[in-house]
């Protein structure tokens, strides 16, 4: 995972498995990001994510709702296969994203 500051968009760039294995070592570093610079953008890019499961989704939820504490949003990238399959049915399609969100 790594983690991209850019002015007010926050970008992580996810890899591997996201499973409740591995969420909790994720979300403490997200969220201290996300705390730390408060960015009006928050992009989540799936692209070298080999596996999700439902905690992915938690993942998702629980990023959406400290961003929109503060007026941020949360935008989904580069989910392909069975990732976007999951983010579909789980309602969240609206944050799927193609290309940068320039606002």
């Amino acid at each position: 995972m790594e983690i991209i500051n850019s002015g007010e968009r926050l970008t992580v760039m996810l890899s591997g498995e996201i499973d409740h294995h591995i969420l909790k070592s994720m979300r403490g570093p997200i969220d201290a990001q996300i705390e730390q610079h408060t960015p009006r953008q928050l992009i989540l890019d799936f692209g070298n994510v080999s596996f999700m499961d439902s905690s992915g989704i938690g993942l998702i939820l629980g990023r959406r709702r400290i961003a929109e504490s503060f007026g941020g949003k949360v935008f989904l990238r580069n989910a392909s296969g069975y990732v976007e399959k999951l983010i579909r049915l789980a309602g969240l399609a609206h944050m799927l994203i193609k290309q940068e969100v320039n606002r």
